[in-house]
């Protein structure tokens, strides 16, 4: 188990995964973070395509998430907001949508419980 504080996913997973009770209240929010999930999950495990007709290899869209591609993945985006100046709105913005989706991918990975 991974739950050091030096770990950017459990600062995130602290702030962001109550966030995640709140699809059942917003129905378009459930779309809007599986869309970032996804964005988040091609950036980390890209689609290979089949050497034939270029489709795209199904096993690779399923492939899990680690722990560690994940973190740094999470040290880059807040650093990022750092240097951007962001302040966290009331609602959601493309930051806390991005926030959010990692957190899904924390849960569905189970990434801090291993």
């Amino acid at each position: 188990m991974n739950d050091s504080p030096g770990c950017p996913l459990v600062g995130v997973a602290a702030t962001y995964m109550p966030r995640l009770s709140e699809f059942s209240f917003e129905p378009g929010l459930v779309a809007a973070v599986d869309q970032h999930a996804a964005a988040v999950r091609d950036a980390l495990i890209p689609a290979q395509r089949g050497p034939v007709d270029g489709s795209v290899d199904v096993l690779a869209a399923h492939r899990a998430v680690h722990r560690g591609d994940l973190s740094d993945y999470v040290l880059g985006f807040t650093d990022w907001l750092s240097e951007v100046d962001w302040v966290e709105p009331v609602g959601h913005d493309f930051a806390t949508l991005r926030l959010t989706a990692v957190c899904w991918l924390i849960r569905e990975h189970d990434l801090l419980g291993r």
